[in-house]
């Protein structure tokens, strides 16, 4: 497993609620695999982003943990989305999100991103 062979990222290390967030997962990995895993997470809350746009094309996926199929992935080595949550922290809540490429049930690589949700 190389330390570069799946990168999440956004466009923003912060945001409000209801602001639109988009994301980038890169994939260099060589060998094969079955999907990719993104999990998003909402420090000391049990509220979500939902996945409003998956390459470039409209949905409505309102889960912390969205699979993405190996056949679903138009650009080998690159899906791109957006996301949005009603969250509105009472401070700010911190926010972790985790990409990993899933081979035969298990996980062969991985990536964490980190970014915070304002008032």
């Amino acid at each position: 497993m190389g330390q570069n062979d799946i990168i999440i990222s956004f466009d923003k290390k912060e945001i409000k609620a209801k602001e639109e967030l988009e994301g980038v997962i890169k994939i260099n990995y060589p060998g094969r695999f079955d999907s990719v895993m993104i999990n998003s997470q909402i420090e000391n809350t049990s509220e979500i982003f939902s996945f409003i746009k998956l390459n470039d094309k409209k949905i409505n996926y309102a889960y912390s943990r969205m699979p993405i199929l190996r056949h679903d992935i138009n650009d080998p080595n690159e899906i791109k989305f957006t996301l949005i949550t009603e969250h509105v922290p009472k401070v700010i809540s911190n926010v972790k999100f985790r990409a990993s490429i899933i081979q035969e049930h298990k996980e062969v690589a991985n990536d964490v991103a980190f970014l915070r949700i304002v008032p």
